[in-house]
């Protein structure tokens, strides 16, 4: 029953990965105006989120000190991934080398891997880059961009603060049993990634 329930859950997560995100940046109810709009809009997206997770998660077993570098490199790139999305066109390499920075990620923290700090920093800045335009795409003319952007960005830099400081906590808890939890959550991220890396050049070929 656990095989079958973890199955269950990662094809959930696939299916919504693999599900494609149209330039549509401004879903949520923004009632409440533009920042809160921009700060929600990534907190609905799983494929968003999730690999904010296992960066925080992987930057954590750098350390606390390198661990700092990934909480300002990624919201800085964030933002000027937003702007630039108002200036250019959406790569069309975007959504594979995003999928596959998610697949790396998780491969990454599955093997506790202790990064140069460059290395670190890049990872976290492609990232922040692509979330960026993908957030910035597709903004409505009545939406006031820059709050949109200031709020996606602020929420950027909240769940990698949250995420990175709970994931070191974690680990520096009593009991070796943690950092392997944190790798093991490291595999399956990986193999979500893999896996919808899969659907996507397959995806073509099944079509023709």
């Amino acid at each position: 029953m656990r095989t079958k329930a973890r199955l269950l859950a990662a094809a959930t997560v696939a299916a919504a990965l693999a599900a494609p995100t149209a330039a549509h940046a401004h879903l949520v109810d923004t009632r409440l105006g533009d920042f809160y709009g921009g700060a929600l809009h990534p907190l609905t997206e799983l494929d968003q989120l999730l690999p904010w997770v296992a960066l925080a998660a992987l930057a954590a077993f750098q350390g606390a000190r390198r661990a700092r570098w990934v909480i300002v490199a990624f919201p800085l790139a964030l933002l000027a991934g937003g702007a630039a999305a108002l200036l250019l066109p959406a790569p069309p390499f975007g959504p594979i080398l995003g999928i596959g920075l998610v697949a790396a990620t998780g491969l990454a923290l599955a093997a506790a891997a202790r990064l140069p700090l460059p290395v670190l920093i890049g990872l976290s800045t492609v990232m922040g880059l692509l979330h960026g335009l993908q957030n910035g795409q597709g903004l409505p003319a009545s939406t006031d961009r820059l709050l949109f952007l200031a709020g996606a960005t602020a929420a950027g830099y909240a769940v990698m603060t949250l995420a990175t400081g709970g994931a070191l906590a974690f680990l520096r808890g009593v009991g070796g049993w943690r950092p392997i939890a944190l790798r093991a959550t490291g595999s399956w991220v990986a193999a979500v990634g893999i896996m919808v890396l899969g659907l996507q050049f397959a995806a073509p070929a099944t079509a023709g």
